[in-house]
């Protein structure tokens, strides 16, 4: 199983925050999810040693980056 965190900024559940998402393939995203004031924050809640992804031309666009 891998892990993809994504760090979200202000999805339409938490507007105006920053926001941590863990989706397992396979098995889908989970439930928890970790809410911030900035982005440092929110950064530091990502398990070490993983590495960032930049979001894609076709992300929705509250998505800020990925973790693998």
């Amino acid at each position: 199983m891998i892990t993809i965190w994504t760090i979200y900024q202000s999805p339409s559940d938490y507007p105006d925050r920053w926001v941590l998402r863990a989706f397992d393939v396979p098995g889908g995203p989970r439930q928890e999810c970790v809410v911030c004031d900035t982005l440092d924050q929110v950064r530091a809640c990502v398990p070490p040693g993983l590495f960032r992804l930049s979001r894609m031309p076709n992300d929705e666009p509250q998505i800020y980056e990925t973790w693998l």
